[in-house]
């Protein structure tokens, strides 16, 4: 019986180093690692002793007789990873597990242990700090400007996908280490500067993501009614800077430009059930919306044809498993010409199942989503806000015009500058040579900085996929300290403390953030959700203003409680 990977995977590879038969490929040292959609048990070489499914953080993982029915069609997507053999043949024997890269080995320098401050929660963040605490009396502080960390695992994995979102408990657990310490509440180039944190720490690393869309530059993109995917994941999850944003979902019809997974995501949430909803972590704003909205179609519109279809077939079969899709005819036709020259085989496979899609001329039974292909964006058409807007379509002098009252273009995201950090803004990254920060004036490192994740590699990969990405930032912030090229702190961890506190009397620590853990899980406890976010952050602070004056003989026995 052997295992399968689902929809949920998260590409850290874990699971590849569990195995004991090396039977889950693209491994780390692989060249599809870095681009793979998934990663894929080899069906044939499995010996179901289960290993992978303990060390899978996501629950990601299934028995092949134990897949929810919706997740079926991916025991044939992780068999069509490998080669084609004769019936019993495995591939060649290997007794070698997938190899791990060392981790980077301190050697103690100076007065003060290798202190790391980094910028950012996410799991860019996360496994940058798990990386640096395998070696001893390594100090690792944590900087973030909300009072609630991960990133986009809270505030950018959709609502119904809380699989996904399992990884926290991975994070939860390199949180609590020897070592490690969070500073919430506290914005990096507000109330702290990159030369206050490398005055009290050996390094810093930046992992901050690229939270920003890339803007769609036609005219009408300023009316009313047009935003960003981005900006509407932020709201329905409940980031504190889209809880006002103004999503006005009275018209029958919403048109994306982009294909990418978020513009799925958005379009799943759009198109779904709110009962359904009703039972994730949603914000309670936005299934209030939700509960109102007149929305009957979602409109997926792209540039190019089904062939560069930018969503991956993982995000595509977990669509049509929950969402009634659709085609126009001449799409159909151009799905049919792709098919018949494709030579990639999951690409195939989303052209397989685009082929099976319903006609959009059928009438709908329910609000439904439909694709639309070879449609390049010309203008938002509108008087006080957004009622159509007009394509041509590619390569041709022929119009297109699509009545809908939203108009959201997901065609990427792009990074953020860092104060007092070099930035390459065409590619929206942090210069950087393995992580370390360059300065492209003179070629030279920026000493004591370093990037992990999205600002330093651009906005590719999925969540796991950081995992490589910050061990290889790591072991040259480690080899730069072992060769003495990192200034040493002015003082400890309470001298670091103190600082902070004197520039944001506000910070919240890792209690504070656990209170509003707490008080958000209690209140999802009582409606059967997984938790119930607060979206303001004076609302979270209040919570842990409320903590803090409980007395600490109270503390101690609810957290014995909560255990």
């Amino acid at each position: 019986m052997p295992h399968v990977i689902s929809q949920a995977c998260c590409n850290d590879a874990s699971c590849v180093f569990a195995c004991p038969v090396y039977c889950i490929h693209p491994s780390p040292d692989e060249p599809d690692f870095a681009t793979t959609e998934m990663l894929y048990i080899d069906p044939d070489a499995c010996v179901d002793c289960g290993a992978c499914v303990r060390a899978c953080p996501v629950g990601a993982i299934y028995p092949d007789t134990a897949l929810p029915p919706e997740q079926l069609p991916f025991i044939e997507i992780n068999k069509s990873y490998y080669p084609k053999r004769p019936e019993g043949v495995k591939l060649p024997p290997t007794s070698k597990l997938a190899p791990i890269l060392p981790a980077a080995e301190v050697h103690k320098r100076g007065r003060h242990p290798l202190t790391v401050a980094i910028v950012g929660s996410g799991p860019a963040a996360m496994y940058a700090a798990d990386e640096l605490l395998t070696q001893p009396g390594v100090l690792v502080n944590v900087f973030e400007k909300l009072p609630t960390p991960y990133g986009l695992v809270r505030a950018g994995v959709a609502p119904d996908h809380q699989h996904t979102k399992l990884v926290t408990r991975l994070f939860d657990e390199i949180s609590r280490r020897r070592g490690f310490n969070f500073f919430f509440n506290v914005e990096v180039g507000k109330h702290l500067s990159h030369a206050d944190l490398l005055q009290y720490h050996h390094a810093v690393l930046y992992a901050s993501g690229a939270l920003h869309d890339r803007r769609l530059k036609v005219d009408g993109m300023d009316l009313a009614g047009t935003g960003t995917a981005t900006e509407l994941v932020g709201w329905y999850n409940g980031h504190p800077d889209f809880v006002d944003l103004p999503v006005d979902l009275s018209h029958e019809r919403v048109v994306i430009v982009g294909n990418g997974n978020v513009a799925l995501d958005v379009a799943r949430i759009l198109t779904c059930d709110p009962d359904t909803l009703a039972g994730t972590d949603i914000a309670d704003h936005a299934l209030a919306v939700l509960r109102e909205s007149r929305v009957q179609e979602v409109v997926i519109a792209a540039r190019r044809g089904p062939i560069d279809s930018a969503f991956t077939l993982p995000e595509l079969v977990g669509l049509t498993q929950t969402a009634e899709v659709v085609l126009d005819a001449e799409d159909h036709a151009r799905v049919r010409n792709d098919l018949a020259t494709v030579r990639d085989d999951f690409t195939r496979q989303k052209l397989e199942i685009l082929a099976k899609l319903g006609d959009a001329a059928a009438p709908a039974s329910r609000p439904r989503i439909r694709f639309a292909y070879q449609l390049t964006p010309a203008r938002v058409i509108g008087e006080n806000r957004a009622a159509a807007i007009e394509f041509t379509v590619t390569g041709t002098d022929q119009g297109r015009r699509i009545e809908a009252g939203l108009v959201l273009t997901s065609i990427g995201y792009h990074g953020t500058p860092i104060a007092d950090l070099p930035f390459d803004d065409a590619a929206g990254v942090v210069p950087n040579e393995g992580g370390r920060v360059v300065d492209p004036a003179t070629g030279r490192p920026v000493a004591g900085a370093y990037v992990s994740g999205w600002i330093k590699r651009g906005t590719n990969g999925f969540i796991g996929t950081n995992k490589s990405d910050s061990l290889n930032t790591i072991q040259a912030l480690v080899a730069d300290y072992n060769a003495g090229e990192l200034s040493e702190p002015i003082g400890g961890p309470r001298a670091v403390a103190r600082m902070v506190h004197a520039r944001q009397p506000e910070v919240i620590d890792a209690a504070g953030w656990k209170a509003i853990d707490s008080a958000e899980i209690a209140s999802g406890d009582a409606q059967d959700r997984p938790r119930v976010k607060f979206t303001r952050v004076p609302d979270m602070l209040d919570v842990v203003d409320d903590y803090s004056d409980v007395p600490l003989l109270q503390n101690l026995l609810g957290a014995l409680r909560r255990r």
